[in-house]
């Protein structure tokens, strides 16, 4: 990906604009976002701002109404559906507040299910599995179903199974909040260690000033447009 002049995620003039019935309700407004890459950014605002939205169009989950998003010098915007389920699985990592792990799978098949979009071999799928637990440590519950794991393991798995890839951006959707502050500190420990030991770019949702302190910089998101400061 084209990084050249350090910035991954460059979003410009981005409208969002959902459709009930009749009445258009605008979310996002002329944003405007740069990250460096590199970056440990938290996006705060109040219930209903769009954070999730505006990470959703940074994963390419969603398209924006107007306006651009690259990744990397690429205009995901202008992807086809394929190419966006192409790109995704190559670069985004996703992490959610309810894990949305499969209860029938273990631990190691929750987290080798991004590998199976991917041409890997069976014992190549095995050593990026065994990694991604390695690192954030879990490799002795491997064997185990969600239901037999912590909400934090549970969690720690989660985490795993979108770096497993070794994707280019991390996005984290509340990502502690259904946890308690304990296992929750130990998450934001580790999402501290992927950006500062393994360079993983993340930008994280979340509605917890505890949970964005660890962040490198943090943006609020309010009335559809972000602040460097919380608006009054």
């Amino acid at each position: 990906m084209n990084t050249n002049d350090g910035t991954l995620v460059r979003v410009q003039g981005v409208d969002k604009v959902f459709h009930r019935g009749s009445e258009e309700i605008h979310v996002l407004s002329g944003l405007e976002l740069e990250v460096p890459k590199g970056e440990f950014l938290a996006l705060m605002g109040p219930s209903g701002s769009g954070k999730s939205t505006l990470l959703n169009l940074i994963g390419g989950l969603d398209r924006a109404t107007r306006g651009s998003v690259q990744i990397g010098g690429e205009r995901v915007d202008q992807m086809s559906d394929r190419q966006l389920a192409a790109w995704r699985a190559r670069h985004v990592g996703l992490v959610f507040q309810f894990y949305n792990l499969l209860p029938v799978l273990t631990a190691e098949r929750n987290v080798e299910l991004p590998l199976l979009l991917t041409h890997l071999s069976k014992s190549e799928r095995r050593k990026h599995v065994e990694a991604a637990l390695r690192i954030v440590g879990l490799l002795q519950r491997s064997r185990h179903y969600p239901r037999q794991l912590s909400g934090g393991e549970q969690q720690r798995t989660g985490i795993a199974r979108a770096i497993v890839t070794d994707p280019t951006l991390l996005l984290c959707d509340e990502p502690t909040g259904d946890l308690d502050r304990k296992s929750g500190d130990e998450i934001l420990g580790l999402l501290q260690a992927l950006n500062r030991e393994q360079g993983k770019t993340i930008l994280m949702v979340t509605h917890d000033p505890h949970a964005s302190a660890r962040a490198s910089r943090i943006v609020y998101l309010n009335k559809g447009q972000l602040f460097a400061e919380k608006p009054e």
